[in-house]
């Protein structure tokens, strides 16, 4: 069972057809816990969904009120995600052995495969969620938490300042 599951008939989605998904609070708490969240307030999604055959496009925006720990001090972070998203759903490669490697192009949106008979809409937006995460959340005190943890910022540890203050040190 997922945590957003969301799953359409491909037999009954029809060319066109707009979708909107919100997180109950069950949802959110298992998403929050699988995303390792400090919390999920809101998650919601509206997507239109076009067909080709078997595949499926799903082109939407989804907003998130989350909160995420800083990578530093732990402290809980809020953040507003507001993303626009556009999921291909296609077929189950027939010819494809476990370890074959499929090819995207640069120019592919997110792909799911699916098993032709249906689709989870809702899972995918939960795995886009989790993409758009920031991954090294800071909060506002992480600077001054390392520094005094005597972690130097990439400009006191370059090459060129550590030069300079052995140059400083050397009295030249």
């Amino acid at each position: 069972m997922s945590d957003f599951a969301h799953r359409l008939q491909l037999d009954r989605i029809r060319d066109g057809e707009r979708i909107e998904l919100v997180a109950d609070d069950k949802e959110r708490e298992a998403i929050r816990d699988r995303l390792d969240l400090a919390g999920l307030e809101r998650l919601e999604a509206n997507a239109t969904l076009s067909r080709d055959g078997d595949a499926i496009r799903a082109t939407g925006r989804m907003l998130a009120a989350l909160e995420q720990n800083c990578v530093v001090t732990g402290e809980p972070i809020s953040a507003m995600i507001d993303e626009p998203f556009e999921i291909a759903f296609v077929p189950e490669p027939s010819v494809a052995k476990p370890d074959d490697e499929i090819e995207l192009g640069a120019d592919e949106v997110d792909t799911v495969f699916h098993d032709g008979a249906t689709i989870d809409l809702g899972l995918s937006i939960a795995d886009t969620l989790a993409l758009s995460l920031d991954p090294y959340p800071r909060s506002a005190g992480a600077e001054a938490a390392l520094k005094e943890a005597g972690v130097m910022t990439e400009e006191e540890a370059s090459p060129f300042a550590v030069l300079a203050k052995l140059k400083r040190d050397d009295g030249a």
